[in-house]
């Protein structure tokens, strides 16, 4: 007879969740290392006795935000390799749909995270309950429906035993490298608390195999042959490089063809920024040196990516003749994009299969190639040594040079995360990375507020490394909560806040689309309804001394030199605060190298509006579509 025990479904699920690990390449850890959670009337009785019940098997982390609290769940994934997350637990009603943004996060960035919103009464004994969205046409939706198009898998738990296989499905979910985002297990008030009789073998210490699957015989022979016909190929690396572990084995591949490798934003710091055939970011954020390759590659090799429109250049940037397409991606629907010849498999394994059979033909690009990059990318690091460079250090710092500050001071330990804004511009640019995990991009969903609280989900994964949170002023008004949890937990982030007074990225693209930086900046409202009045008298740094963090100011680049240094040997969660040079302009850094097709209004009165369209359709006639 099957002996069982009996508990709430909420006590359950969080002992089930207990017993999950993974396992790759022979090193097994917990999948769900902690739980975050804000409690109300649709999970303190459930789940939050639970976690109450199950201190010693599951960690709980008191968050201040419901989207912050996926946010620094998605973060410590991230830096754990997606072998390990978080769990998030919220109420029902406003709790629930703050997990929105989030999860179109996660899903988007294919990085896991376990979401347990409360939801209405299954049983429906007073309808409606406070907080619930009455539906006439259907008595069976709440808020959380809409998790479902942001989530990779959804289930509604209304009866205890659907517990046991929709649990089962989140953990197959969560640890399938292709299918990872977002699991939501919505979870009705009173079922969380109802209690069953549980057979014992539910909460066995189970472990899920992130599997690396080699590539086929077939593709793997046809991108050889691919390769080897090329006379000047560029590998674009993703993501998935990181995610497989792959740097190594793409560091490899380039040295044995002499390939060079330009990177996404995801894909920054697949190769160090020394290495020979590092080449920079591509696409429209990315180096000239990465474009032009791209603009003249007779083949293009995915590793791993997406090919959002920002690696394209909005389908302009690759323009060569008979340019074609090799995408190793572990995931299908990437390997077919652009028209490309699949290599369906992990990362590391294709990329290891690829050079073997590549070094048995002796294969490598000519040396003329090889001289014209090499040469290319030292004019450009010239171009970024003069973004960094201070002629006045008594004097206030361009955007630019507060990194070129940075870049000075921290090592390969250095963890640098950042999301919106013109931040990532600059820094796809210019940053050196010097470690596979140093550059920590959400650009995925580019989500404004992801800053604070991911450092906090990364230095949880990393507690020994420095770890920055790189934020505008505009995304530390949208998300600065969480330093009241860095603050509780002692999570010794530092966050460096550079005030420009406005949204200066979309500033700089307002002007180049005809909209004249029209509601941009943080300023008061002049008499012509527009926002151009003198800047706000906003303290940033007093906001964040006044939730619990140390706040250092710096009015120079000298300033800045000695805080961020002071800042980076601290080992309790402080911020630095700087004010740019110039509140009107987007960053003094190289201009984009590629285009962006962001439309232009197609009939306007104003000069600006008309021009920007003209400049539109000459871009857009530089599209390509690759069939």
């Amino acid at each position: 007879m099957t002996s069982t025990t009996r508990l709430t479904v909420a006590q359950a699920l969080v002992r089930f969740l207990s017993a999950q690990h993974t396992e790759r390449d022979g090193v097994r850890q917990r999948l769900i290392g902690a739980t975050w959670g804000i409690f109300g009337h649709g999970n303190v009785a459930g789940i939050g006795q639970a976690l109450l019940e199950h201190t010693d098997a599951m960690p709980y982390r008191q968050g201040r935000n419901e989207q912050a609290m996926v946010h620094a769940a998605v973060g410590y994934a991230r830096q754990s390799g997606r072998l390990s997350t978080h769990a998030v637990t919220t109420s029902i009603g406003p709790g629930a749909t703050n997990l929105v943004t989030g999860a179109a996060l996660a899903t988007i960035n294919h990085l896991p995270v376990l979401l347990l919103p409360g939801d209405i009464f299954a049983t429906r004994p007073a309808d409606p309950v406070l907080q619930q969205l009455e539906v006439p046409y259907a008595g069976d939706v709440s808020v959380n429906d809409c998790l479902r198009p942001v989530s990779k898998y959804f289930d509604r738990i209304t009866r205890p035993e659907t517990l046991i296989p929709s649990a089962l499905n989140a953990m197959r979910v969560l640890t399938d490298p292709v299918e990872t985002g977002a699991v939501t297990l919505a979870l009705p008030q009173d079922v969380q608390a109802e209690a069953y009789d549980w057979p014992d073998e539910f909460f066995a210490e189970r472990v899920w195999t992130v599997r690396r699957p080699g590539a086929d015989p077939a593709e793997l022979a046809e991108a050889v042959r691919i390769i080897r016909a090329a006379k000047r190929p560029l590998v674009v690396a993703g993501g998935g490089v990181h995610h497989s572990r792959a740097e190594e084995a793409l560091a490899e591949f380039a040295e044995t063809t002499g390939i060079p490798v330009a990177s996404t934003q995801a894909g920054k710091g697949s190769l160090r920024h020394d290495h020979p055939q590092d080449v920079g970011g591509i696409g429209h954020t990315g180096t000239a040196t990465a474009d032009e390759l791209a603009r003249t590659a007779d083949l293009v090799i995915g590793v791993g990516t997406r090919y959002t429109d920002f690696t394209t250049a909005s389908g302009t940037l690759f323009t060569g003749e008979n340019v074609r397409f090799l995408n190793l991606n572990i995931a299908s629907f990437d390997g077919h994009k652009l028209a490309g010849q699949p290599l369906v498999a992990d990362a590391r394994t294709g990329l290891e299969e690829l050079t073997e059979r590549l070094e048995m033909h002796g294969h490598r690009v000519a040396p003329l190639y090889a001289t014209e990059y090499t040469e290319d990318k030292e004019r450009w690091e010239q171009r970024v040594d003069a973004c960094y460079e201070v002629d006045e250090p008594d004097t206030r710092p361009s955007q630019p040079q507060v990194l070129g500050v940075l870049d000075a001071l921290v090592d390969e330990s250095d963890i640098l995360i950042n999301a919106a804004g013109s931040l990532p511009g600059d820094l796809h640019k210019l940053w050196r990375t010097r470690s596979r995990d140093q550059y920590h991009l959400e650009y995925g969903y580019s989500c404004m507020g992801y800053e604070i609280p991911a450092a906090i989900g990364v230095k949880m994964a990393a507690p020994d490394r420095p770890v920055w949170a790189l934020v505008g002023d505009g995304t530390y008004l949208m998300m600065p909560t969480e330093i009241v949890t860095a603050v509780q937990e002692g999570i010794a982030i530092k966050v460096l806040i550079i005030q420009n007074h406005g949204y200066a990225s979309i500033g700089g693209l307002s002007e180049s689309v005809g909209g004249e930086r029209f509601g941009t900046a943080y300023r008061f409202p002049s008499e012509d309804g527009t926002y151009t009045g003198p800047p706000l008298p906003v303290d940033l740094a007093a906001n964040a001394a006044s939730l619990g963090m140390r706040v250092l100011r710096a009015k120079t680049v000298r300033d800045l030199q000695a805080a961020l240094a002071e800042a980076r040997a601290a080992d309790t969660p402080t911020c630095v605060y700087v004010e740019t040079q110039t509140a009107d302009t987007v960053s003094g850094a190289p201009p984009a190298q590629a285009w962006w097709d962001v439309p232009v209004a197609e009939t306007a009165t104003r000069p600006s509006a008309v021009k920007a369209r003209e400049l539109y359709e000459r871009h857009v006639s530089t599209r390509r579509r690759h069939l």
